[in-house]
């Protein structure tokens, strides 16, 4: 391909849909991944669509995904599906778009002239050695559609991390959570003594702010784990390199204390999948999710990123194990998670592990119009509406807290979880305001992942329906802005044309009346 009139970087779901809207809208669309594979988390385990409370707002290339996945399956639409089969309908969907994918295309180095980007530097991680590339894209407009938002931070556009005061915006939501009952609490108390290596992740009381405060650190990450119950197509469940029971210490004594009481709800949340397959997410105050390893991610280099996956890896293979293997589990957890094992069709090149780390929160931009708590709440309509969001503000646990509980006669250090947060919200429209950087810092870029808003607005946003909706947004946006008059700029694109384009493409800009 020559020169792209459009460059996607990051092959997300959302990416996938950016490229493949500027492609139909005319462009020549190159879709940048730095890893493998596309379909970030819907290809990489995340099978059970958060579509609770939203499905009605689903529309345009998004509901044609899940139409093309339920067509896979015999049914009109499926919003649950094996990760291959979501990969495999996206990359003949990208082929029949003639989106030039270019894989193991890691960013590099972004080259700006004044305003704009002038081309992106990207190459394999063997660059500088035998079988590595290294090259230079120039393209009329960039797409940032990463869940890092490493593309908008590399040309220079503010963004801001974790979570801010609520005084900063007003909202009511915001900052450090109280140390109160919620869903995801421990229900029965369990000591910071019993808490074994896991006791390196727990944070004093003292050090984590008061409630309000913002402290700017990210909820927790995990992966979303694909298990098949069908003994002929599943691999025992392994424990991980340097496996040792007492890493999971915390885990038996919260069970124990629950007693008759404990479910596998307490540690793992199973989301049946086709095929007796599942999409295991986090479940409780100990689960997959590592809390306090996601804060140093944001802003790590590839090799750091790469330990941090590792390290949450691990600690999700090994919970797996010893929840199925360990004498300290209740009999009735290990028959449950026993009766699966790593799929053989999914994740050859992983060993049968998720690709993706279940990055639910990075950067996020602040734009032209940075997205608050009001704009779910109070302001939900808004005139440049390029898609809609309605999934509950879901904010996941942040850490591990020591507290001094008293129960008399003693006063005892035990472990409290903090962060979680869920909060249900009417259908609100998606701003075009909110895919823009500032147009003085940057007038070529699209952002359709990482897109301004505070930390409250982006935890309704963050789900893969609406990452596939702004992406279709930001793909077609960037081609009416490659073959507009006015060189290309982003913020001079016109909203009615956009939104007439959209509509066409069955996009949903506001519920019907």
């Amino acid at each position: 391909m020559t020169s792209p009139d459009v460059a996607v970087y990051g092959a997300t779901a959302g990416g996938v849909m950016a490229a493949i809207a500027a492609a139909q809208t005319g462009a020549r669309t190159v879709l940048l991944e730095p890893g493998r594979h596309v379909g970030g988390m819907i290809s990489g385990g995340l099978g059970k669509t958060d579509m609770e409370r939203q499905e009605r707002v689903i529309g345009g290339l998004a509901r044609r995904f899940f139409e093309r996945v339920g067509a896979h399956y015999g049914q009109p639409i499926a919003w649950r599906f094996e990760p291959h089969v979501a990969e495999r309908i996206l990359i003949k969907w990208l082929d029949g778009a003639g989106v030039e994918v270019r894989s193991g295309a890691a960013l590099r180095r972004v080259e700006r002239a004044g305003s704009r980007i002038r081309s992106v530097r990207v190459g394999s991680a063997g660059s500088g050695g035998s079988g590595g590339w290294d090259e230079s894209i120039e393209a009329a407009v960039f797409v940032d559609a990463t869940y890092e938002g490493d593309l908008l931070a590399g040309a220079g556009v503010t963004y801001a991390t974790g979570r801010e005061a609520r005084s900063l915006h007003g909202e009511s939501l915001a900052g450090r959570r109280e140390l109160l009952p919620d869903p995801h609490q421990f229900r029965a108390a369990v000591r910071v003594e019993e808490a074994g290596a896991l006791a390196r992740y727990i944070q004093p009381l003292d050090s984590i702010g008061l409630p309000g405060e913002g402290d700017g650190m990210v909820q927790s990450y995990c992966y979303r784990i694909c298990l098949s119950s069908d003994r002929a197509n599943a691999e025992p469940l392994p424990a991980p390199a340097g496996y040792e029971p007492e890493q999971y210490a915390a885990v038996a004594a919260y069970l124990r204390a629950l007693g008759d009481r404990a479910t596998i709800r307490d540690v793992l949340g199973i989301g049946e999948l086709p095929n007796g397959k599942t999409d295991i997410n986090s479940g409780g105050p100990i689960s997959t999710n590592l809390l306090g390893a996601s804060w140093a991610y944001v802003e790590a280099d590839r090799a750091a990123r790469a330990r941090i996956a590792g390290e949450h890896h691990a600690w999700a293979q090994g919970l797996l194990y010893f929840l199925g293997s360990d004498a300290a589990v209740p009999a009735p957890i290990r028959r449950e998670v026993s009766r699966y094992g790593l799929p053989r069709d999914e994740f050859r090149d992983t060993d049968g592990w998720p690709h993706q780390l279940y990055v639910r929160e990075a950067r996020r931009m602040q734009g032209e119009h940075v997205l608050t708590q009001r704009d779910l709440t109070a302001e939900r309509h808004k005139p440049d509406s390029i898609g809609m969001g309605g999934y509950n503000i879901d904010i996941r646990e942040v850490q591990w807290v020591a507290c001094p509980v008293s129960r008399f006669p003693d006063v005892a250090e035990e472990i409290l979880q903090e962060g979680y947060l869920s909060v249900p919200v009417e259908p609100w429209q998606i701003p075009y305001r909110a895919l823009l950087p500032r147009q003085e810092e940057c007038s070529n870029l699209l952002v359709s992942t990482c897109i301004s808003a505070s930390h409250v607005a982006l935890n309704s946003f963050r789900l893969e329906p609406q990452f596939m909706i702004a992406g279709q947004a930001a793909g077609t946006a960037a081609a009416l802005a490659a073959r507009g008059e006015d060189g290309a700029e982003v913020h001079k694109v016109d909203i009615d044309a956009l939104q007439d384009q959209l509509r066409g493409a069955g996009a949903l800009l506001a519920l019907p009346s």
